[in-house]
């Protein structure tokens, strides 16, 4: 029976010999290919480079396609031109088109301009919407961007080329997808993406890679692949001769340690003696196990790590508008993704609050002048800041501007033992406070809306429907507790004379003005609303109908003497106001309102600037003429 040496020699031939002869033609082949193989691969490489930085481009600017639509929502069409050219220079576009409903009315900048962001301003009223396009890319600049030794980009859109960093690419017709092209004595390898630009246009960005560029030598490359495989032909025949003696009992024993490795077991390790290659395989065998202990104990931490994060969602999701919510879920996250054992938030809820700690995990004592010298440096620099104290290191990151040139929403400061944090660590922050910005920005806007929802811009004071919604629940609590509750309404005399003689804007300011006088004579606990027109009205809870009656009178004294300087800066004016004051213990809202407008219209009648109580006879008026 032949050996297991005998048959390594005899089988020397087929299982090297043979395969490496084959080996060789292919490298010979691949050598032949590998310059094109280069050009196609250095081509998409860049075209993905192209899409991305085309793609990154568009994002940022519908970011300030928004930023301008919202600077330029109120003003006029005869303005756009000259206010879009100045917020333009501001925000760094290179170029800006608006429309108004579908009519063109601003085209400024570079015409070459790429990676547009669109913007819309919704009609409202009389006012159409518009349409705000933006870029802040050139082609020329995109192009030379993306070019490099061997590779070049041409920009068109049409027939029109819009930029080329190759001389003699303007006007050559170009394949559309991938494919070649000569020009001048370079034969390019293209490949063709499209974009959307400015009005619907499609922009194609070709990517021009030239083999020659690949640098190298094809004939030595050649000799060296056969001087290689020649070379290792003659190794391994003699080196066959020598392994095939200690290979038997080597393949035994790792034999066996594979067995136990299939088993989960990686506790024994497989002898090494000697410093041959067995001996280096049987090390690279040890080390594969011990890594492979180890890479399962990261999986299960990672799936740890998987487990949190998908908690983390969840809580994500139910934090939703819930502004401390979602800062401690984003200092946990950033503790998380640092491997930091203890950090803090520092947030204001609006631009004039100073910033305050909201929520911090771990001891923080002892590193308050790190922490300060951290949060400073963030501040004062591109959002990041570190600082160290022993062997504690921090590193703070600012989240976004509350509105454009503000101050920072907060600080998120992190702080780890033993190591400082690296770029990638720093970077990572950087975008978690990106994201968290951007959801502390819908939760302020959020909030926002619901405002504007309850509160009338002019006056400050609630609208109409709040006012019934605040009134229908006092009067849930008078049903159930019985106690008094007073309303006054209010309306300004003659005051369609005020818009007829001053005009509106002073309308709204006298408006305004009383507005302020209601509510500065009221006490905390009453609400004043914008009943509608020029008409007012205060909820007074826990008040019966004299002290209604005493709040209206001080209401309409401070009204009355009330001196509101005129927009043409000619005087002042004066107004009053007529008054009806009611109160109830009974809960009908409905017969409420009306006492108080029945008596609102008597103090009208019987002469105005007056204060008129509800009740079987309203007679009983006092007042000024």
């Amino acid at each position: 029976m032949i050996s297991f040496r005998s048959r390594l020699t005899s089988f020397f031939i087929l299982i090297v010999v043979v395969p490496m002869a084959a080996v060789g033609f292919l490298v010979f082949r691949l050598i032949d290919d590998s310059q094109s193989g280069k050009a196609d691969a250095r081509a998409s490489g860049v075209a993905s480079a192209a899409a991305t930085v085309y793609e990154s481009a568009s994002s940022q600017a519908s970011l300030r396609a928004r930023t301008l639509a919202g600077d330029l929502a109120l003003v006029p069409v005869a303005k756009l031109d000259k206010r879009a050219a100045t917020f333009a220079a501001q925000l760094g576009l290179a170029r800006v088109t608006i429309q108004v409903g579908a009519r063109p009315v601003v085209d400024i900048g570079n015409r070459t301009a790429i990676a547009p962001g669109i913007a819309l301003v919704t009609a409202a009223g009389k006012r159409p919407a518009r349409t705000v396009t933006a870029s802040q890319l050139t082609a020329s600049a995109y192009a030379n961007e993306l070019a490099s030794p061997g590779v070049d980009v041409v920009v068109r859109s049409g027939a029109t080329t819009l930029a080329s960093t190759l001389p003699g690419a303007a006007g050559r017709g170009l394949p559309t997808s991938r494919g070649s092209v000569t020009i001048g004595s370079n034969t390019y390898h293209v490949l063709t993406q499209r974009f959307s630009g400015f009005d619907h246009a499609q922009i194609a960005v070709s990517v021009l890679s030239n083999p020659a560029a690949t640098g190298g030598s094809v004939g030595a490359d050649r000799v060296l692949a056969a001087v290689f495989i020649a070379g290792f032909l003659i190794l391994a025949f003699f080196f066959s001769l020598l392994a095939s003696r200690a290979l038997h009992g080597q393949l035994s024993q790792f034999l066996g340690a594979a067995r136990r490795l299939a088993g989960g077991d990686f506790s024994e390790q497989v002898p090494t003696t000697g410093s041959d290659e067995f001996a280096l395989l049987g090390q690279e065998f040890n080390n594969m196990s011990e890594q492979l202990e180890r890479r399962l104990a990261e999986l299960e931490q990672e799936r740890s790590r998987v487990r949190k994060s998908i908690r983390r969602i969840g809580e994500a999701f139910a934090s939703g508008l819930d502004r401390d919510a979602l800062l401690e879920l984003a200092l946990k996250t950033a503790m998380d993704a640092t491997n930091a054992e203890r950090g803090r938030v520092s947030a204001r809820q609006t631009p004039a609050d100073p910033l305050q700690e909201t929520i911090h995990v771990g001891r923080l004592a002892g590193l308050e002048g790190a922490i300060y010298d951290a949060e400073r440096r963030a501040l004062a620099a591109d959002g990041v800041g570190e600082a160290s104290v022993e062997d504690a290191h921090l590193a703070t990151v600012a989240l976004g501007s509350i509105a454009p040139g503000g101050p920072t929403h907060g600080l998120i400061t992190v702080c780890r033992e033993g190591r400082g944090f690296t770029e990638d660590d720093l970077e990572l922050l950087r975008s978690l406070a990106s994201q968290a910005t951007l959801a502390m920005a819908n939760v302020n806007l959020h909030y926002d809306v619901q405002r504007q929802a309850i509160t009338d811009d002019l006056t400050a004071l609630a609208t109409h429907g709040h006012f019934q919604e605040l009134l229908s629940a006092e009067m849930d609590e008078v049903r159930r507790y019985h106690y008094p509750v007073g309303l006054i309404m209010l309306d300004i005399d003659n005051f369609k004379s005020v818009n007829d003689v001053y005009g509106h804007q002073q309308g709204d300011l006298v408006l305004h003005s009383v507005a302020d006088a209601l509510r500065s004579s009221s006490r905390d606990v009453d609400v004043a609303a914008r009943y509608g027109g020029e008409e007012m009205a205060l909820i007074l809870p826990h008040t019966d109908l004299e002290g209604a009656y005493e709040a209206a009178e001080r209401a309409r004294m401070a009204i009355e003497a009330l001196q509101i300087p005129l927009l043409d800066g000619q005087g002042t004016l004066r107004v009053t106001t007529s008054v009806g004051a009611a109160a109830s213990s009974d809960g009908n809202k409905n017969e409420l309102i009306a006492a108080a407008d029945g008596a609102l219209y008597v103090a009208k009648r019987e002469g105005k600037n007056r204060t008129v109580r509800a009740s079987a006879h309203t007679a009983n008026v006092v007042g000024g003429e």
